[in-house]
């Protein structure tokens, strides 16, 4: 994630200010939590994974959404589509 945030070719000219300051601030806090914690039982770590998770993947969505690459965009079908299609086949 820390390596997307900065790599042009990926996410870092997609992303807004504050949507970077966001995930470098998590993936920091992440970072110094593994290291401070490297005995921690699995339990934690999924733990703080999510923690994670729960603020970059909303911003990683809008990301995609904004660029039209997230599923059903940019003409594309939604899953539902694709399910009631195969449906009717029945």
């Amino acid at each position: 994630m820390k390596n997307q945030v900065n790599d042009k070719d990926k996410l870092a000219d997609k992303l807004e200010a504050d949507e970077k300051e966001k995930i470098e601030a998590a993936t920091k806090e992440a970072l110094e939590w593994l290291d401070e914690n490297q005995n921690s039982e699995k339990e934690e770590y999924d733990e703080k994974l999510k923690e994670v998770e729960a603020v970059c993947n909303p911003i990683i969505t809008a990301v995609y959404q904004r660029s039209g690459g997230a599923p059903g965009g940019a003409g594309g079908e939604s899953a539902t589509e694709e399910e009631d299609e195969s449906h009717d086949e029945l």
